[in-house]
Formats: C-alpha cells, structure tokens, sequence
C-alpha cells in the first residue's frame, strides 16, 4: 500500500466527510448537508439543508465522539431513505417519459435497469393514514436506525462473547478468552462486508464511496474539481467511516480484554456499557488519523484502509460527477439560501453561481 498517495504530505486536512447514498453521495461540509442524487435517465436531484450549530459538548474530547457517532447514524439513516424517496417519486411521476427512455437505451444495445412502477407498501399506507406523511417518514427513519443499532449490538457484540463462552471449557485465561473474542468479531464483521460487496446494489454504493473519496482528497489538494482530477487519487480515505469502525473493534477488543472473563451476563453488560467509551476513543483516533502523517498512525490507520479496499470500489466518471456537485454544494457562502432542484444532467451544474441563486424544486419536462 502507497501511503503516500493516502496520506498526502500537501493536503490540507479539512472537516468535509460524506456517505455514499443510493445513486449519489451526501457531503456534509461546516454548516451544511448536500445529496445529490442521479435519477434512472440522467437527471440530477440536488437537495441542501443547513445544520444546526454545534453545542459546546462538540469540543470535550470522547464526549464529542459519542455525539458524532449518534449524529451519524441519525443522519446516515436519513439520506438513504431519502435518496431512496426521490428516486421512487421519481419513477412513478414520469413513468411513461422513462419507459420510452428505457426502450430507447435498449434499441441502442446498452444494458437498462428495470424498475417497475412504485407503489406504497401496506405499512407504510398505514403509517401515513395515522402519521401523516411526515410523520411516518419520521417515523420509519428511526425505526430503521434503532433497527441497524439492534443487529449491530447483536450480531458483533452478543452473539461473539456468547459463542466464545463454550471456550472457557477449555482455555482458563480470560486474556486469551477476550482475545479470541476480539479476533472472532473482526472475521465476522470482515466476511459480513465481503458478503454484501458481491451485492450488485452494494457495489454501485461501493463505487460511489470511492468517488466520495477521491473528491475529497482532490478538495484537500487543492485542485479544480473535475473527474478527470479526482480520479487521480486513491479511493482510501484515512477519515473514512470505515476506518471507525475497525478502530471500534481494535480498540474494544484491547478493553475488554483488561476485564477478565465474567459470566456471560455480566460480560454482555460491560460490553453494552463501554460502547460509549469505545465510539469516542475511536473519533479521537480517526480525528488524528486525518490530521497527521506520523508513522504510529500510519501504522494504527493500515487495517481500516484495507477494509476500505472491500468498501471502496473505483468509480467512474458518473459516480465522480455526483461526488463533485455534492461537494461544490456545501462550500457555499454561509448565507447562501437552502436549494432543492432537478437539472438535466451534470453539465447543467457548470454555471459557477447556480448555488447563489434561490431556486424552487421543479420536475423535469
């Protein structure tokens, strides 16, 4: 691995993180989000919303790892169903226009996704028969959220320690035991993402991580924000939430280790009351990963950056495209307006002071 196309000695770190969505990327920048998002014929839906301004608890070091962590989630949570949103009222507002447009792609022998017309499930009818639509929206993005919290806990916390308890049988050593459990946690998270990345779905979300990426070392480098400069970089990011992740388990694997080996309740009961702990000693670690260039976080940082070889695929001029208006749209003056519009294409973003202009959403004709 090239560290030095990684962490790069001219850059200059910035704040600006981002996620990969369904068909486009969401960029969050100082005091604003931005998604943009490519629909099935082309056309690009871009969506801003100012964030509220950070408390004072954002600045007490592990204490704002918690915060952040949860924030990300809340957030994470909502635009993807978001994305998801616009391209479904996408297909079933111009269903004629793009079945035409599908049969013209096929006429031309270019491979064409098939999206059916979109109906509501029975839930979330329901939901917004007693909610109203807000409601219900509200409501499913929490619920998908405390969902993702209940399956993480589950399936990386719970199910090691308690499929490690048989150990004890046979190994005395509670270090040993919390070892074998930390390294069993890593395997499972490892072969889950290798999994998923075989997903056709996934991986297109995979590309558009690698395109998030790539965009924001070409930001931090200080050069013009086109496709062909962001495809210069790596796909890796030493910031990448991926990189998180595999800090959380590093270092949960080191604290619990220093507990011994109690019975299983108790066991599970420090695991779910660290968690905490554990989220803002990894924001602090991966707040410096991304600041610094010394050898000992080089070195911290390398198993996060070969997850991320999983998590990030190369993107291709498409994916780098999203990335690009995504993140010219969240380094707008702090009084430029909240936007949300539909454009043609990607060359329609070109116009230097489209983001300046207050704009209503409108449907494409």
């Amino acid at each position: 691995m090239d560290f030095s196309k990684i962490f790069l000695e001219k850059a200059c770190p910035t704040s600006i993180g981002g996620q990969a969505i369904i068909e486009g990327i969401m960029m969050r920048g100082s005091d604003r989000t931005a998604i943009a998002v490519r629909l099935p014929d082309g056309a690009v839906h871009l969506k801003t919303e100012k964030l509220t301004a950070p408390s004072g608890v954002m600045k007490i070091p592990l204490i704002r790892g918690v915060f952040s962590f949860a924030s990300a989630l809340v957030v994470g949570t909502k635009t993807l169903m978001y994305s998801a949103d616009v391209l479904e009222r996408y297909e079933r507002e111009n269903a004629e226009r793009l079945a035409i447009f599908r049969e013209q792609k096929k006429a031309s022998g270019e491979t064409v996704s098939e999206t059916g017309a979109y109906e509501k499930d029975k839930v979330t009818i329901f939901l917004e028969k007693h909610l109203g639509e807000k409601g219900a929206w509200n409501f499913l993005m929490y619920f998908s959220a405390i969902i993702a919290v209940v399956f993480s806990v589950a399936v990386f916390i719970l199910l090691p320690t308690a499929l490690v308890n048989f150990l004890q049988l046979y190994i005395s050593s509670g270090i040993a035991l919390n070892l074998i459990e930390g390294v069993f946690r890593i395997l499972l998270f490892v072969v889950y993402i290798l999994l998923i990345s075989k997903m056709p779905d996934i991986r297109r979300v995979f590309q558009f991580h690698g395109a998030e990426h790539k965009c924001i070392h070409c930001f931090e480098n200080n050069l013009e924000l086109t496709p062909a400069n962001c495809q210069e970089f790596y796909t890796l990011h030493p910031r990448c939430g991926t990189s998180f992740l595999m800090f959380v388990m590093i270092i949960s694997l080191i604290l619990f280790s220093l507990l011994g080996w109690p019975n299983l309740l108790l066991r599970v009961a420090s695991r779910l009351l660290l968690l905490p702990v554990i989220a803002g000693l990894s924001y602090e670690v991966l707040k410096l990963a991304g600041r610094s260039n010394s050898s000992i976080v080089k070195i911290l940082s390398l198993p996060g950056l070969y997850l991320q070889k999983i998590t990030t695929k190369e993107p291709d001029t498409e994916h780098l495209e999203m990335a690009i208006i995504a993140m010219k749209a969240v380094l707008v003056p702090k009084d430029t307006p909240e936007i949300s519009i539909y454009l043609p294409s990607y060359d329609a973003f070109s116009d230097s002071d489209f983001l300046a202009r207050e704009r209503s959403e409108e449907a494409l004709n």
